[in-house]
């Protein structure tokens, strides 16, 4: 380790130099109450910044290791120091001035959901941050002046502000501690009382707009019907009271325009515990729970999709379907079975994102198009199955047809966005009208719908194969011929370029953050350099998953860890991998 002094004195020596000398700088530097590691060093001043991280102990920055003492503990603690880092930096970032990214300085922008983030992590008592800077330049020569007035005034002066206990509110840190204490302890409360949801009074889940994360200002508190209304005491805040949302199939219907996609749409946000103004801070999901919709023209490979899709005219085999273009229906029964295997115990549907003849087929169209003639089984049928069988809830979203009333076990009416149990009146009214369900199997059939293998157990995922420039094909692992990994490059949380293949990502609602997408990238680059041999998706994933969770995601990188990037849930890890296209 070299000392801050010499740091000083190297950079007064490639002044005025060519760009490249600054990769003389890589290495670790005493900064006195910390250490300040550069760990990559940008090729020229248009090129991604370079990538630095602070080293600051807990003696030296005051933090009692209590404050981290537990993974939940840590998560939230890492989560508030970062955001009061992002904010220090903010306020420097371009102060240095020179050409291209020159005097940039970035850390992690923090969303409303609280994530597991490798921009600060905490390693043998020793929290480490980490940023990136644009190391400034006149044109392509260097500029160490300006480069020292980051480094020797600026980041001290962020470090000062933010990563020290004396200058941090210790009110606002525990506050954000035990509210995410309050919330795990929310979360483990739901299988315990079998519940799969529960949105807390008070709470504020319309946002300030189809595009922001921010809540509505002026917005109706959510209330619960009396019906549903429980109390759950926390550690912390103590009781809480909200509405219950039992294990089973619960329908959310009402108007258009009453909130109904609304009230979905926090409970699909409801996997990730949020921060404090929020307004969704206690609305708490199964942290199993997919949202699965229609993706036409998405690629799907050795899919069992039988249980709704079979006898295709064509004679193609359901049991391991693939294709490069799925159709609406394809696309959705192929979810609800990824789904299955990536271990979803909720799904969460809105009927104006899904392919309407998979959801249901009406008394009128089963007379005039014969179910011989029809190869779909729709999802009206199979949700009871799905729960009986598998113990898989499911929460949908109607305004259009009642043929669910039926299957259902609760039922919600959204007016004006407060909800109504009209459980009883929905299936007073479905027993009057006395709907057939011909095609639909009661609860005592005896017809196993959803017997092992289905599903996707039998997709293999094997390492990808890349072409050289000569394009004779060759395996990424063991080139010789270019040691370079494969380019990860993110376009916002949608869309994942690996190597020069787009996986298209639009779809996969509960991403919260591009640093998850980013994270996505290289657990797929991990699998292509450590499988020797094809192994299904059900014995790669979840291990896979284990080891990142255990060691944090450093552990799944060769190299110096990308500072932004954080933990995504298993589920969205199976969404990604079966939409490859390589």
């Amino acid at each position: 380790m070299k000392t801050s002094a010499q740091l000083d004195s190297m950079l007064r020596d490639i002044d005025h130099k060519s760009y490249p000398a600054y990769k003389t700088l890589k290495g670790v530097y005493d900064f006195g109450t910390y250490t300040l590691s550069i760990d990559h060093v940008q090729g020229d001043p248009f090129a991604s910044p370079s990538r630095l991280t602070i080293h600051i102990t807990d003696k030296a920055s005051g933090f009692s290791p209590d404050l981290w003492s537990s993974e939940d503990r840590k998560t939230a603690f890492c989560d508030f120091l970062l955001r009061q880092f992002e904010k220090a930096v903010q306020d420097y970032s371009f102060q240095a001035k020179g050409s291209g990214k020159s005097g940039a300085l970035f850390t992690t922008r923090c969303g409303p959901q609280v994530l597991r983030r490798t921009a600060c992590t905490i390693r043998e008592r020793t929290i480490l941050m980490r940023f990136e800077a644009g190391f400034p330049a006149n044109g392509r020569t260097i500029n160490s002046r300006e480069l020292r007035k980051i480094l020797f005034d600026y980041l001290p002066k962020c470090a000062e502000k933010s990563l020290y206990h004396k200058n941090i509110s210790r009110g606002a840190l525990q506050n954000a501690i035990e509210l995410f204490e309050d919330q795990q302890a929310l979360r483990a409360f739901l299988p315990e009382n079998d519940l799969i949801a529960f949105v807390a009074d008070g709470a504020v889940l319309p946002r300030k707009s189809g595009v922001s994360n921010l809540p509505m200002k002026e917005a109706l508190p959510f209330s619960s019907p009396s019906s549903m209304k429980i109390s759950v005491s926390l550690p912390h805040r103590g009781i809480i009271t909200g509405m219950g949302i039992r294990k089973g199939v619960t329908l959310i219907t009402g108007g258009g325009y009453h909130g109904k996609s609304t009230l979905l749409k926090a409970l699909e946000t409801g996997v990730y515990n949020h921060t404090a103004g929020d307004g969704r801070e206690f609305v708490i999901t199964d942290a199993s729970a997919v949202k699965l919709r229609a993706e036409e023209g998405r690629v799907v490979k050795k899919v069992d999709i039988s249980p709704f899709i079979n006898h295709l005219p064509n004679g193609k085999d359901t049991s391991s379907f693939s294709t490069e273009d799925a159709s609406g229906s394809t696309s959705q029964a192929a979810g609800v079975i990824e789904g299955i295997e990536a271990g979803a115990k909720l799904f969460l549907i809105d009927e104006d994102t899904c392919a309407t003849n998979f959801m249901v087929r009406d008394e009128l169209m089963r007379r005039v198009i014969s179910p011989d003639k029809e190869p779909i089984t729709p999802f009206l049928s199979r949700i009871r199955p799905l729960f009986s069988q598998l113990g898989i809830s499911t929460i949908l979203v109607v305004g259009s047809s009642g043929a669910f009333f039926h299957t259902a076990d609760c039922v919600l009416q959204m007016d004006n966005y407060q909800a109504k149990d009209i459980t009883i009146h929905a299936k007073k009214e479905a027993a009057v009208y006395n709907a057939s369900h011909a095609d639909s199997p009661g609860e005592n059939s005896g017809v196993d719908l959803f017997c092992f293998p289905c599903g996707t157990l039998n997709r293999i995922y094997r390492p990808a194969v890349q072409k050289s420039g000569n394009d004779r094909r060759r395996s990424v692992q063991n080139s010789e011929r270019d040691s370079r990994p494969p380019k990860i490059k993110v376009q916002g949380k949608d869309s994942l370029f690996y190597d020069k293949s787009m996986i298209d990502l639009r779809y996969v609602e509960q991403l919260a953050d591009e640093e998850q997408t980013r994270a996505l990238g290289y657990i797929l680059l991990y699998l292509n350099t450590h499988l020797n041999s094809p192994v299904p998706l059900s014995d790669q994933l979840p291990k896979l998953y284990e080891k990142i969770v255990r060691e944090g995601m450093e552990s799944i990188t060769s190299w110096d860890c990308p500072p932004f990037m954080a933990l995504p849930r298993l589920q969205e890890i199976y969404a990604c991998v079966n939409r490859c296209r390589f």
